[in-house]
């Protein structure tokens, strides 16, 4: 008996010392996210009421102004910070009709900055490309076009993934499916470029001989699903059709049906408009000069509403400080939430910021970047700093091992050259960090596609990696030693035989379209 009381006590005393070692912060931190969660009202008033961010909208204008006033309602300083100008248009009702040899309502959506329609719109045949023998030929080919919609894309010789053919086809069946693809590919792109064209630069030919409009199809490889990007006339329209209806067409100019299309698209040029980046801000009390940034661009493609690029990791990012405005509200660091403008267009806001503030980036205790989806964060790399393994380890040691056991942490790894806005960080020497998320098939349904919409949000992975964030925050914030940015001798380049470079800072655009 004597000795189960003996190990009784010991264990009451094992716990009781466990206990007393338990981060009150942290374990708010965790309470708070759980039980008063934001990110399902904050994804409804961001996605749903404002939409797609497309830089130079007043939509995009329209979600600087609500996150300013959101942060404010938490007590939390905000303001918007102009970087530059673009070209302002605004996205108005499009639609796209086949009106012979029969009547059908298609879908596709008129390209980002093109001009618009009046409101009857533009009724004209489809043209395809021809086989073209060289530039020669083309040219005289070329007055064809005059008045006809050209279809620019290629037909796909099925719409379904990949991944369906693997499960429900012979073997022999997906073998000669992909060789069929690989040849047709080969094939569309030879035959474009003996137009003495690419595939960009062969839309403004067409313009200039007279076309009524562009009608293309950008496939991203999933049922009904496209991805949505600018259009590159000036005068006429440019429209994406979706690929089951875009093959459809093109059959129909093949058999000889001259299938004849009408679209309205009323957007709107709006000049030139000013640009920002919006910076919430909470202050620190012992080192205030020094400062964690919680990175995540704010702006997106607007075929869809923006959901996982970047609608996620900028509610990852609100979310964070919400909370630790609210269990942290005196950090030993300043704490800075950065919304990014036109990262989209070659990460513009976040290299704007780093040229316009080199006091802050100089100071810069961590930089945490999220923008790759909804999944849970699965992958960190020390981006090429030789001593982040160490704070980065101890930092994530503080995170409970039911989201900690998902990631993969590489060092000392390599500096970001591009692809978010990290990158921007990374090139000026600041130590920045991407919180790599799980696919979801990010690649080929939501990124910068017409389906990347609130429904695809898995709200489960979002809250844990706010958990995240925030306790990487906090633990960067409270960390006695400032950051090593010693970097890591990178490897020879294995084409030019020469050392590897550091990236260097990139010079943003700061008029864009214009």
């Amino acid at each position: 008996m004597k000795k189960l009381f003996l190990v009784i006590f010991l264990l009451s005393v094992t716990f009781s010392a466990f206990a007393q070692e338990k981060n009150p912060v942290i374990e708010n931190i965790q309470k708070e996210a759980y039980n008063n969660s934001q990110l399902e009202i904050l994804g409804h008033e961001l996605l749903d009421d404002i939409g797609p961010r497309l830089v130079g909208t007043p939509q995009m204008q329209q979600a600087h102004d609500w996150a300013v006033a959101k942060y404010k309602t938490w007590g939390i300083s905000a303001e918007n910070q102009q970087w530059g100008e673009w070209k302002g248009w605004e996205r108005g009702i499009t639609h796209v009709d086949m009106v012979y040899p029969r009547v059908q309502t298609l879908d596709g959506t008129q390209l980002a900055w093109n001009p618009g329609t009046s409101s009857k719109g533009v009724t004209a045949e489809l043209i395809v490309l021809p086989e073209i023998k060289d530039s020669l030929s083309f040219q005289k080919w070329l007055p064809n076009v005059k008045g006809k919609f050209v279809m620019i894309a290629m037909k796909q010789s099925t719409g379904r993934p990949d991944d369906n053919w693997k499960e429900w086809a012979t073997p022999e069946s997906l073998e000669k499916m992909k060789n069929e693809r690989e040849e047709t590919t080969k094939a569309w792109n030879e035959n474009v470029k003996r137009s003495g064209y690419d595939r960009r630069s062969i839309i403004p030919a067409l313009e200039e001989a007279g076309a009524a409009g562009i009608v293309d199809s950008y496939w991203s490889k999933g049922f009904g699903v496209n991805k949505i990007f600018g259009a590159r006339t000036k005068k006429i329209p440019s429209v994406d059709m979706e690929l089951e209806d875009y093959t459809m067409l093109y059959r129909m100019v093949e058999h000889g049906d001259k299938p004849k299309i009408h679209v309205v698209a009323e957007s709107r040029d709006l000049g030139v408009v000013p640009t920002f980046n919006t910076i919430a801000e909470i202050k620190g009390t012992e080192k205030p000069e020094e400062y964690v940034i919680l990175s995540a661009h704010f702006d997106s493609w607007d075929g869809g509403t923006g959901a996982t690029d970047n609608g996620t990791g900028t509610l990852v990012m609100m979310e964070a400080l919400r909370i630790l405005k609210k269990v942290y509200p005196n950090p030993k660091r300043t704490i800075l939430v950065g919304h990014w403008g036109s990262e989209e267009q070659g990460l513009n806001g976040s290299s704007s910021f780093v040229a316009d503030h080199p006091e802050i980036v100089s100071n810069i205790q961590a930089v945490f970047n999220q923008d790759n989806g909804t999944g849970r964060v699965t992958k960190i790399n020390g981006a090429g700093f030789l001593q982040s393994y160490d704070y980065i380890s101890r930092w994530l040691k503080a995170v409970p091992d039911t989201i900690s056991k998902h990631i993969e942490t590489t060092f000392p790894g390599g500096p970001a050259r591009g692809g978010s806005d990290n990158a921007s960080f990374v090139a000026a020497g600041a130590p920045a960090f991407s919180l790599s998320s799980l696919s979801w098939d990010y690649w080929n349904y939501t990124w910068h596609t017409n389906r990347d919409t609130y429904d695809k949000i898995v709200f489960d992975d979002v809250q844990s990696n706010v958990i995240l964030t925030a306790i990487l925050a906090y633990m960067a914030s409270e960390d006695d030693a400032k950051t090593s940015r010693e970097q890591v001798i990178l490897p020879m380049n294995e084409k030019t035989g020469e050392p590897q470079t550091w990236p260097t800072p990139r010079v943003p655009e700061r008029k864009g379209g214009i």
